[in-house]
């Protein structure tokens, strides 16, 4: 069987899938999902091999739409069908329907977006996509927080989605892709700088660059960890790849493209920053993990702008290099992330409650399976070696200490600015994963264990984890062919692997080794072993209660919870938090006699008081002052329908209706 074949029978599987759970047979939908994942994932694997960069796949027979996907396509898809196929089998085990329909439209969604070749395809497919991930939260959670969350979402997509659209009508009328380059040439200098600002809006929203992101917490936090494993590897890879094939395809070089590189920067190491360091602020493991998604994505579209600032300066090798760093950042993270919303998915026990992060026992519970899975995806998104995240990172510092070779001031003090937003990033980053693993998993339940950890949580979390160092391992053999891909675009393709070795450049600046790192590692723990085994035959151990300030109170009352961790930080940077405590006392009887004591806390976020709710108050004004127009009469609603059908003819006979150029 072809590629063709195998992504046109997976489409068909999930189509039914879709008819399955609308007639109410979820093991027939859950079947149908689970081997369409595995035909997408056999058929993106046949493709890879051959895959020269340019196109895997040819039109769909004789069907006016044209559906190819691309090398860069396959790449950030092959990553994420591992997670997939799992959130298919463990998600959703009873409860409304709607859930596998959701899921249906979302890899159809996805596919269409990797595949479509002209304008009015892939929106219909970006919209697909959106409206299938809304219908899993809402069969998730149908009350009214999960109802608020779900329709921020959509409000956030949609306004991203109507850039989109905007962007594709003025690379009109010419609907086809294969001419986007000559209609973006044919813009000029301020119309195609806006034109570009269009897409990083439109596929910000997705990927959660300031201010969408604050979307990602709510709707993260009211779905299940099999909705997030989803979420955040699928979806947010298809949206980058449309960012870059449209900031690196399409655009060509323009004279502003260093400029346009430094607002992509901005927009990803601000966005990096902000969402890690809410991330370290959350207590709940879903809202922590969305925010840490939107981190991920921030640094993955830095990397983006940075082959843009090296595009333009004329180093297509070092621009080269940064375009592949944001591949690898996300998928990698796709692997890592969604282990860990496996286990988020596991604390909450039935998949759809409340995953506080507190003591669980979860890692007493299976340490050899979510232990060492959990283990080995906080160590890559905490970016330590040898994972997929330290190498993804390890290579974007590289390509930022390169500053070096720019010629002017403003280029290099951006990328100077952004190598310490990006150092602050990892630090936060490796502290929230610190408090996540520490506080989450290796806290000691202060209540009676809970039942074990189901086999195919361990199974899927174990799975999940394990291919996050075996992906960092095989890059040595891999990489290459996806820096082959780079080749057509920018007129190089860069050296990244000396035999073990990655390279960023060259030997002589910098170098790692992942095979070397793996087989050191063990090693290296004989040292500490050793010594504990030393002073164990020396000396007695000695075990007794922490020192509470003289109280005699446990070990677990004594320990550090997840809100104690994150004060420091909290505190130092409360201009960012805005933090807002509230202390309630309800009195029994005489007012001197506290009966109860209540201590809330949260923080203002950034975006939500300066630029939602002035945009939500205005909504609403605009709404009221045209409740006329729902009058309930038939005249005025086939008036209504006479001005549309209007404007469909002027656009028909006009092109487009953007008529400035």
């Amino acid at each position: 069987m072809n590629p063709l074949e195998g992504f046109l029978t997976a489409s068909l599987l999930w189509i039914g899938a879709l008819f399955a759970d609308a007639l109410g047979q979820p093991r027939w939908a859950r079947g149908l999902l689970f081997l369409g994942i595995l035909m997408a994932t056999a058929a993106t694997i046949e493709a890879l091999p051959g895959s020269s960069g340019t196109g895997v796949v040819e039109t769909l027979g004789r069907l006016p739409l044209d559906w190819r996907m691309d090398a860069m396509a396959l790449w950030l898809a092959l990553p994420a069908w591992l997670p997939a196929g799992f959130a298919v089998l463990l998600g959703h085990r009873g409860g409304r329907r709607g859930w596998f329909s959701g899921f249906s439209l979302c890899l159809l969604g996805a596919l269409g977006v990797l595949g479509f070749q002209d304008g009015p395809a892939f929106l219909v497919a970006w919209e697909v996509l959106g409206f299938g991930a809304a219908m899993m939260l809402l069969s998730e959670r149908s009350d009214s927080e999960g109802g608020r969350a779900t329709f921020f979402m959509l409000a956030l997509l949609e306004s991203g989605a109507l850039a989109l659209l905007l962007a594709i009508l003025m690379l009109g009328p010419g609907w086809r892709f294969s001419g986007y380059v000559t209609a973006w040439a044919g813009w000029g200098g301020v119309a195609g700088f806006l034109l570009a600002l269009l897409w990083l809006a439109g596929c910000g929203a997705k990927l959660g660059l300031l201010p969408y992101y604050e979307w990602y917490p709510d709707a993260y936090g009211v779905g299940s960890g099999a909705s997030g494993a989803l979420f955040s590897g699928l979806l947010l890879n298809v949206a980058y790849f449309v960012l870059s094939r449209a900031l690196v395809q399409w655009l060509g070089v323009p004279p502003w493209l260093s400029d346009l590189g430094i607002v992509v920067l901005a927009a990803g190491i601000l966005t990096a920053v902000l969402a890690g360091l809410y991330a370290f602020q959350q207590n709940d493991w879903l809202r922590l993990l969305a925010f840490s998604s939107a981190e991920n994505a921030g640094i993955a579209v830095a990397a983006l702008g940075a082959a843009l600032i090296f595009r333009g300066a004329g180093h297509n090798h070092l621009a080269a290099l940064a375009w592949i760093v944001g591949l690898v950042q996300l998928m990698g993270h796709a692997l890592a992330k969604g282990t860990l919303f496996f286990t988020a998915q596991a604390v909450a026990g039935d998949g759809t409650g409340s995953t506080p992060l507190r003591p669980e026992g979860l890692l007493h519970r299976a340490p050899g399976t979510v232990g060492v899975g959990a283990l080995w995806a906080v160590l890559s998104l905490a970016a330590l070696p040898p994972t997929a995240g330290f190498v993804s990172e390890w290579y974007l510092f590289q390509c930022l200490f390169h500053d070096f070779v720019l010629a002017t001031a403003v280029t290099r003090i951006a990328l100077a600015l952004a190598g310490a937003g990006l150092a602050l990033t990892a630090a936060i980053a490796f502290a929230t994963f610190v408090k996540l693993f520490g506080v989450g998993l290796l806290g000691k339940p202060r209540a009676a264990p809970r039942e074990p950890v189901p086999p195919g949580f361990r199974i899927a979390i174990l799975v999940c984890g394990l291919s996050v160092p075996a992906f960092a391992v095989s890059l040595v053999g891999w990489l290459p062919s996806l820096g082959q891909i780079a080749r057509p675009i920018f007129g190089f393709a860069p050296r990244l692997v000396q035999g073990w070795l990655l390279v960023p450049l060259s030997p002589g600046f910098a170098f790692i080794s992942p095979v070397l790192l793996v087989l050191v590692w063990p090693l290296l723990a004989l040292v500490p072993l050793s010594l504990l085994l030393v002073r164990i035959r020396r000396f007695k151990v000695r075990r007794t209660h922490l020192w509470c300030g003289g109280d005699p109170l446990a070990a677990q009352s004594g320990a550090t919870t997840a809100f104690a961790f994150s004060n420091a930080l909290r505190v130092f940077y409360s201009f960012v938090y805005r933090p807002r405590n509230m202390v309630q006392r309800t009195f029994g009887g005489q007012p001197y006699f506290v009966k109860e004591l209540r201590f809330d806390y949260s923080h203002t976020p950034v975006f939500g008081q300066l630029l939602f709710k002035p945009l939500s108050k205005a909504v609403r004004s605009l709404a009221h002052q045209l409740r006329f127009l729902q009058n309930g009469q038939m005249s005025a609603y086939l008036a209504y329908l006479g001005f549309v059908l209007f404007l469909i003819l002027i656009f028909l006979m006009v092109g487009s209706p953007i008529g400035f150029r």
